[in-house]
């Protein structure tokens, strides 16, 4: 299949969202959709954290109260999860560096690290777990019992 746009040079790594990236995203949306009672999934939401601005690419938050009349770009709530997917050219320090100096010293309770060209799931905590999640497995994650089928985020 022949590629049709830019270059991924043209950007800067985190602001890359490559078809890959974007259908990673819209499958979790799809797959963490059964969980919408229990909390509010927010794609692309901006965050103010104690510790500095982010922006994952998935968040799983405690239910937030809709206004249609009132929106608010960027929160100063903190996520359960945060979920970042691995953009093309852009290195795992990268995204580790934000989990370890941003995310957990801010409250968040995990976060999920995707890898797409390994089709692999990291879920790491604040206490220093680490677990890996691949093929024909069931993302678990404990902070928030989440579970998700490492196929159904894959999916093509």
């Amino acid at each position: 299949m022949e590629a049709i746009g830019l270059e991924i040079e043209d950007f800067q790594s985190e602001d890359i969202m490559s078809i890959n990236h974007s259908q990673l995203s819209c499958n979790l949306i799809i797959a963490l959709a059964k969980y919408r009672k229990q909390y509010s999934i927010m794609p692309e939401l901006e965050f103010e954290l104690a510790y500095g601005r982010v922006k994952p690419d998935i968040s799983i938050c405690n239910s937030i109260k809709i206004d249609w009349i009132h929106d608010v770009i960027r929160t100063f709530e903190t996520p359960l999860t945060a979920i970042e997917i691995l953009s093309p050219k852009q290195a795992f320090n990268d995204i580790t560096d934000k989990v370890y100096d941003i995310y957990f010293p801010s409250g968040v309770k995990s976060c999920w690290v995707i890898i797409p060209v390994l089709k692999t799931v990291h879920v790491l905590t604040p206490d220093g777990k680490q677990q890996i999640f691949q093929r024909n497995e069931i993302v678990i994650d404990d902070s928030t019992k989440v579970e998700l089928s490492v196929e159904d985020i894959f999916a093509e």
